[in-house]
């Protein structure tokens, strides 16, 4: 397994226990490090650069889920795929380098491991949707867009970097 999709599933449990244990950040980041010290030091940390996006923009993520998710209450989804999804949208968000493809096929390999097969079908929707009203409103680096000191707050360290 590569190592981004390490971190986007360690990603992926550190939402869940944020949002079912409804602990705060601090203290997910501290009990659930706790017991992965073996974990590769780049691993950690896109899986602690991508669990930021997905909290400081928690609002934003769930409204988009919420206005792509036809019929569906965040409140009323499987947790697993609540958070699937706050993961591929905080990608989405945070990481605009990475192929939309890329991100919506790396959750849905994600959902099939952790989620019940006929989520797949429906965060695949979810995603595709979210990616497609973000493609026509969030400039890409590759558009030659310069991003302001606001972007950098929500890049990974290797994309503070690129940045510089």
């Amino acid at each position: 397994m590569g190592t981004r999709r390490k971190s986007r599933e360690l990603c992926l449990q550190m939402l869940f226990q944020w949002d079912m244990g409804k602990q705060t950040p601090e203290h997910v980041r501290k009990t659930f490090w706790a017991e992965r010290n073996e974990t590769e030091a780049e691993t950690r940390g896109f899986a602690d650069d991508l669990f930021q996006v997905a909290i400081d923009r928690q609002v934003q993520i769930d409204e988009l889920i919420q206005k792509h998710a036809q019929h569906w209450r965040m409140e009323r989804m499987a947790a697993v795929d609540r958070n699937v999804l706050r993961t591929g949208v905080a990608e989405f968000l945070g990481y605009h380098q990475t192929p939309k493809p890329v991100v919506i096929n790396e959750a849905l390999e994600i959902a099939r491991k952790f989620s019940a097969p006929e989520s797949v079908q429906f965060i695949n929707g979810v995603l595709d949707s979210v990616g497609k009203e973000l493609s026509s409103t969030v400039p890409t680096r590759s558009g030659g867009t310069v991003f302001d000191d606001s972007d950098s707050a929500t890049l990974g360290i290797s994309e503070r970097a690129m940045l510089k």
